[in-house]
């Protein structure tokens, strides 16, 4: 499963054609905060991370979650990921807790896929 990072962005039906390519109805992604991209695909999380941080990301800025390209655009994030098990950061749990933070999860995320 190829791992692409995404600096431009992307249309609908090539965020279609990746989670295809992937798990079917979803994708795996990693946001990069600081630099505001994202890396999609790959079997883990995990996997995209470290082809983040292999391109000069820091960790303390990436951030796990899944995408549902066929659900209605306010629905399609899933802020779940291992690599957001970050006590030091005050997220002890898969699911990103911090609303703010999925806010700006989200908006890189929508920054980065077309209308």
């Amino acid at each position: 499963m190829k791992i692409q990072i995404i600096r431009q962005p992307l249309t609908l039906n090539e965020l279609n054609k990746i989670a295809q390519e992937n798990h079917g109805e979803m994708a795996k992604g990693v946001v990069d905060l600081g630099r505001k991209i994202m890396a999609l695909g790959g079997e883990l999380h995990a996997d995209a991370e470290a082809v983040l941080l292999k391109d000069g990301s820091k960790q303390e800025d990436l951030w796990g979650f899944n995408i549902y390209p066929a659900k209605p655009r306010d629905q399609w994030v899933e802020y779940t990921s291992f690599i957001n098990i970050r006590p030091s950061q005050n997220n002890r749990a898969l699911k990103i807790q911090d609303v703010k933070l999925q806010e700006r999860v989200r908006s890189v995320i929508e920054s980065l896929i077309s209308k």
